[in-house]
């Protein structure tokens, strides 16, 4: 199986290994790992776009997004080679394990940018004229992808049912986008308490790596018989 492993904090080290590190990195980190113990021989990618973000769309992106690759020009293909690499990479993906942290209710700019990037007409989704009532296709469905997004926020209660879940605005948009393309396996795991520290925070940290442990016995497990077949 090929991992696909992003990135998203702006934070560069990991809070098991540093006081004010990044808990998103701390848990796709053990999640790879935990990942491998069991599939030594899976392959991993890994995209950091908290440090090295992807290009915002522009008016010559859209320009050359929207022209049919037959009739681009060369400039265009320059223009979209990044996002061509995304799209390629998310493409090649069986099992997609994104740290997204909640910055101000919603997900950080630079996986926003990385979002603009893949989602692609003609390459991770299909719009047909000829088909006005429904003309959107879904070009990645169908083809065994899992999302496991794993996230982190300062404040706590934002899970369905929670004190302020109206206000979470991350795990529900990467959801949708992401099954908008036809990836509708999706995982959310989250660490909460990060601004009030303290035993709260400890607590919410140990069950979200329990869960991660969890997540990956059980995912791992379903592998193998796709692997044997």
């Amino acid at each position: 199986m090929n991992l696909l492993r992003i990135d998203a904090s702006a934070r560069p080290d990991r809070s098991d290994r540093f006081p004010r590190g990044s808990h998103t990195r701390r848990l796709t980190e053990r999640f790879v790992q935990r990942w491998l113990q069991d599939r030594p021989d899976d392959l991993v990618t890994d995209r950091d776009v908290g440090q090295s973000p992807p290009h915002h769309v522009t008016e010559k992106w859209i320009g050359a997004a929207f022209t049919k690759p037959e009739l681009r020009e060369p400039w265009m293909n320059d223009v979209l080679a990044e996002s061509d690499a995304l799209v390629d990479e998310l493409i090649a993906a069986d099992l997609i394990v994104a740290g997204v942290p909640m910055y101000n209710f919603g997900m950080p700019a630079q996986f926003k940018a990385y979002v603009d990037n893949v989602v692609r007409v003609g390459r991770t989704f299909g719009f047909d004229r000829a088909r006005p009532d429904d003309p959107y296709s879904q070009l990645l469905a169908g083809k065994g992808k899992r999302l496991i997004m794993l996230s982190s926020r300062g404040d706590y209660g934002y899970d369905p049912g929670g004190r302020i879940a109206h206000i979470n605005h991350v795990e529900g948009a990467v959801r949708d986008v992401f099954g908008f393309l036809g990836i509708t396996d999706f995982h959310s795991i989250a660490i909460e308490y990060d601004e009030f520290g303290g035993e709260r925070l400890k607590a919410s940290i140990a069950a979200a790596e329990c869960a991660v442990d969890d997540l990956v016995d059980r995912l791992a497990k379903e592998a193998e018989p796709l692997e044997a077949a």
